[in-house]
């Protein structure tokens, strides 16, 4: 019996799990069709890649939609409650982050966006920290600075000693940036945060913090963190309207060119005598929102964080926790299993669980789980290649990529499977995947699979 059932044997159990329902999501009564016949309520696992809507910010969403109109530049009514309704959206992403009032929030395509947008601000000669554990997003957009890619730490304690080394051994003179995830989104550990903003802050250095898998889950407070930027991804925040957010000190921001050139990040073009063009460009989170911005993806963020707030993290991380415990117990029970992680058993995570199973291809395990359960995860390095690398101890070389590699069911190659759940996720879809993962393991597949296009699928 699982760690849930358990639990609610007792009236307390119960009424505690009644208090912690899931929040409404859209999907949550979609069936598929299984191979082996019949068809199932679908079990979407895979939150760290895309979060389902909330049915909350579906219904804003739904609500403005016949109001849309371009913002800041009609005079008609629909286009100035648009604007309204996109610069309150601003405030909101402000008060969920819990900004300082000198911090911008600029609204951008997603957290890979984000980043890119920072490292395009950097000042001249700036050197950047990151961590090998790195989802590629925060990895790999600061190509035009000096880059030192710290080694994988093995305890929170360690990654703070890491970073005081390497930053001790910089040009005290120059810019710097410390990049850190908040959760990773292999492992779902919780990282030290606020103890390596101070060790950034110590040396003379910056941090930007990588909120795409904390902030789901988790408070973030700019303030509380002491971080500089905060990024994160209105898709993972069950807002997948196709915006995300920087925030954070705008000193950078504004002594930047503008990340995109066009109208809205302009304030003045006039012609100069010689026949070319003068620039004026915005100071404020304009400068880097040129174009027509997404409005529905940042009024559906701002719907995010209104119905997170409101149903209250507390009571979200409390529930969440014991689907953890359901999933890590019910894996522990299964020898053949290995999960992965860093920082070990008792450290703190989100519901982020990656792991192999001992005479499996991953993608083979992974295929079986949708063909035969109805049960979606992901299988292969997540975008986080060098830290599933290092996990799994594979040699550089070794065949994989960011989603599935060409190998046959049976055979080995490098990539690992990961379970992942948050605030709309049901009860009896964790209890489903662990029951899955006893009887496939002990069974074997129940249908032949073959590898077409670089994915495992069902022979036909």
């Amino acid at each position: 019996m699982s760690v849930t059932a358990t639990a609610a044997a007792t009236p307390a159990a119960t009424a505690d799990r009644a208090a912690c329902a899931p929040l409404p999501v859209l999907g949550r009564d979609v069936t598929v069709p299984l191979v082996t016949g019949g068809d199932v309520t679908y079990a979407a696992l895979d939150y760290a890649a895309s979060a389902p809507a909330l049915q909350r910010v579906w219904d804003d969403v739904a609500a403005y939609a016949p109001y849309y109109g371009s913002v800041h530049r009609g005079a008609g009514y629909l286009s100035q409650l648009s604007t309204d309704l996109f610069e309150n959206a601003r405030r909101t992403v402000a008060e969920f982050l819990d900004c300082r009032p000198a911090d911008q929030v600029v609204f951008t395509r997603s957290t890979t966006d984000s980043l890119n947008l920072l490292a395009r601000a950097l000042p001249a000669g700036c050197q950047v920290f990151v961590f090998e554990t790195e989802h590629h997003a925060s990895l790999l957009p600061w190509r035009d600075a000096e880059v030192t890619f710290l080694d994988a730490p093995r305890t929170p304690r360690q990654a703070v000693e890491t970073l005081e080394r390497a930053l001790a051994d910089r040009d005290p003179h120059g810019p710097a940036l410390v990049c850190v995830t908040g959760a990773s989104n292999v492992t779902g550990e919780l990282w030290p945060v606020r103890e390596l903003a101070a060790a950034a802050h110590a040396h003379g250095a910056r941090i930007v913090l990588d909120a795409a898998q904390l902030a789901p889950h988790h408070p973030v407070s700019v303030r509380e963190l002491d971080v500089d930027w905060v990024a994160f991804s209105g898709h993972k925040l069950y807002a997948p309207f196709g915006s995300g957010v920087l925030a954070g000190r705008a000193d950078w921001l504004t002594a930047a060119d503008p990340y995109l050139a066009g109208g809205g990040a302009s304030r003045k073009v006039t012609r100069r005598e010689d026949g070319g063009v003068a620039v004026e460009w915005h100071e404020s989170a304009a400068r880097h929102e040129a174009g027509s911005p997404n409005v529905i993806g940042a009024y559906s963020i701002a719907s995010a964080c209104k119905a997170l707030t409101e149903a209250g993290f507390d009571t979200l991380v409390a529930r969440e926790r014991q689907l953890i415990d359901t999933v890590r117990a019910g894996l522990a029970e299964v020898p053949e299993v290995r999960i992965l992680s860093l920082f070990g058993d008792d450290a703190p995570r989100v519901g982020v669980i990656s792991f192999v199973v001992e005479g499996w291809n991953s993608s083979h395990f992974a295929a079986a789980l949708s063909a035969e359960y109805g049960i979606g995860v992901r299988d292969g390095l997540f975008c986080a290649h060098p830290l599933v690398r290092t996990l799994l101890g594979a040699d550089p070389g070794t065949q994989g990529e960011c989603g599935a590699p060409e190998a046959a069911p049976g055979e080995k190659s490098l990539n690992a499977i990961r379970v992942s759940f948050g605030a709309g996720t049901p009860d009896e879809h964790v209890e489903r995947f662990v029951r899955a993962v006893r009887e496939l393991v002990r069974d074997g597949a129940k249908w032949r699979y073959r590898t077409e296009d670089g994915r495992c699928v069902p022979a036909v």
